[in-house]
């Protein structure tokens, strides 16, 4: 289970201050399956962040029953003078997992080639997000974040992706943020729309989209 409890998030920007989330609380049920819409801006990659714990509220609290991933094709978790190979080995050992086998993994599973062993900084982004995704399976959270990782590769890349996420969806929860409706609906039974600050959530996926197909229609 992951709770947010009248969480509220903003950033402060030169000379104001942005307010993004207000005052949300909601639970995502372990098992869960939950596509997020959102117009650009909407906050949903911030939403993400607070899951996982990469960013803390500016007010309230998010609790976990559950171990999250950090999102999927978020560059900032990895150290960009380190290889993706000394950034994979790291995170190794901070879960306490084998590093060779994770190694083997991740190398095999990201196709970056002979870039897995070059400095971050020299990664295009979606070799960030490849790396990132083939570090998060080999870790094997309870929940994974997904932001867009799907269009990252070649079409042996993202069908190794979709068959790994379908998988993780039936033997865990699944938070996925997409712009692409079709994505969505393959891996996600429920849906929730940000907007404004706040956020709706919906029994299908199909409403979710809907309601936001209707949002960007009146703007």
């Amino acid at each position: 289970m992951i709770s947010f409890k009248n969480v509220s998030k903003s950033y402060h920007i030169r000379k104001f201050t942005k307010n993004v989330l207000t005052d949300l609380s909601f639970d995502i049920p372990t098992g869960a399956s939950l596509g997020i819409c959102g117009a650009n801006g909407a906050g949903k990659s911030t939403l993400m962040r607070l899951i996982s714990g990469v960013e803390s509220p500016s007010s309230g609290r998010v609790e976990r029953t559950v171990s999250c991933s950090w999102p999927i094709g978020y560059s900032s978790c990895f150290q960009s003078s380190l290889t993706g190979a000394d950034n994979a080995r790291f995170i190794a050992r901070i879960y306490d997992k084998d590093v060779k086998q994770l190694l083997d993994y991740v190398e095999d599973f990201a196709q970056l080639g002979p870039y897995f062993f070059q400095p971050i900084y020299s990664y295009s982004a979606g070799m960030l997000a490849r790396l990132a995704f083939g570090i998060s399976l080999a870790i094997e959270f309870d929940c994974y974040l997904v932001d867009e990782v799907t269009a990252a590769g070649d079409d042996r890349f993202r069908q190794r992706c979709e068959e790994a996420l379908h998988y993780r969806r039936e033997t865990g929860t699944l938070v996925m943020i997409s712009h692409d409706p079709g994505t969505l609906r393959s891996y996600c039974e429920r849906g929730a729309v940000l907007n404004a600050g706040g956020i709706t959530f919906y029994d299908t996926i199909d409403e979710a989209i809907d309601v936001h197909m209707h949002n960007q229609a009146g703007h």
